[in-house]
């Protein structure tokens, strides 16, 4: 049932739903749903938004690739959110503090980030396998404790500036330099970080035998301790780099525009990633078009006002694609298993005839 058919076409009916949903959703709120598709796209052409899509994009990409390396074993983090916040805010702590040469002081930060992540993530790692603690509860709990530690380190270690409170600006050689593309904006130059672990995540899952014993042991625990994999190390690595790849979503919009952590740094990125690997079915290309989408519909969305459309529409189409994405994959799934299992009884009827035949052709 691995095949591109199974892989393409639930997104695809599932982003065709919701967009006849928010049609529908239009048509009854007395708006044209062609123009109002037709001014978000326009939007992509205006100003710096193109560029900002990708930015965006690159923070979704990260977390939803989190979230991919824990639904590759049946794991649900949905401690992103508290992850890449906290990393995010450790990681801007240090980098004001702190004074190295150009490039090392940008290495350190990353590297503070995605430990910061992990270690977060290895509390609920260890809750798991030591006590059998769902992940899920102490994860959504973590992300509450890591709302007030955030709230707690931004007053302590930080600074006011103005009629905001953040952490003391990361010297220049602290700052990673941006990709200029003219009018268009600045590309965050670590965008290319996260297609760097796009790249390794689908080396590790597809070209190694740590990804092969974290895809069995997804699909089955039982076989996959059978065949002597470690269960309680998979589910600790899992959650660990999971929460190490959370850690480095924030850290494209800090060092290479804010350079400092403030209490209004954006939200909402660890529940999108859920969505974005869920649409993007865990494979990187995927969730790179899902990211894609999703900044889109996000930036997009700022335009509505001008026409006259409420934004929150784009709210809705982002909901009903999460929901018909699962429904497509499950009825995709479903045709595919009683096509295969179709395919099955006729080889094996094929089979049994010819054998038939000479059995009768030998008794006579």
């Amino acid at each position: 049932m691995n095949t591109w058919r199974a892989r393409l076409l639930p997104p695809a009916l599932a982003i065709v739903f919701a967009a006849v949903l928010c049609s529908v959703v239009l048509l009854v709120s007395g708006a044209n749903p062609l123009a109002t598709l037709a001014e978000m796209i326009a939007q992509v052409a205006r100003g710096t938004t193109s560029v900002d899509i990708v930015n965006t994009a690159g923070a979704y990409y990260l977390v939803a690739i989190a979230a991919a390396i824990g639904f590759q074993m049946n794991l649900l983090n949905i401690g992103i959110e508290g992850q890449y916040k906290l990393a995010a805010c450790v990681a801007a702590i240090v980098g004001g503090a702190i004074s190295l040469p150009f490039g090392l002081h940008a290495v350190v930060i990353v590297v503070v980030g995605a430990v910061v992540g992990a270690a977060w993530s290895g509390i609920a790692a260890l809750l798991k396998v030591y006590r059998g603690v769902s992940e899920v509860i102490s994860t959504i709990m973590l992300n509450m404790l890591a709302i007030g530690v955030v709230a707690y380190l931004v007053p302590t270690f930080g600074e006011l500036r103005g009629n905001t409170q953040g952490t003391k600006i990361i010297p220049d050689s602290g700052q990673v330099p941006g990709v200029p593309l003219g009018g268009a904006g600045t590309m965050f130059g670590l965008v290319l970080l996260a297609a760097a672990v796009g790249v390794g995540y689908a080396v590790l899952i597809d070209r190694t035998r740590y990804g092969f014993e974290l895809r069995a042991s997804g699909l089955s625990p039982t076989a996959a301790t059978a065949g002597g994999v470690n269960s309680k190390r998979m589910v600790m690595s899992a959650m660990l780099i999971s929460g190490a790849v959370a850690g480095l979503a924030g850290l494209p919009e800090i060092l290479g525009r804010d350079h400092t952590f403030t209490l209004n740094f954006p939200t909402g990125y660890g529940f999108a990633g859920l969505a974005i690997a869920l649409l993007g079915r865990n494979h990187p290309i995927g969730v790179a078009f899902g990211a894609l989408l999703w900044s889109f519909l996000d930036k997009s969305s700022l335009t509505l006002d001008n026409i006259g459309v409420p934004k929150e529409i784009v709210t809705i189409l982002q909901g009903a694609i999460v929901l018909s994405v699962v429904v497509a994959y499950e009825l995709v799934r479903r045709r595919e298993l009683a096509a295969e299992q179709r395919r099955v009884g006729r080889a094996l009827g094929t089979a049994a005839a010819p054998a038939a035949a000479g059995t009768g052709g030998e008794r006579a």
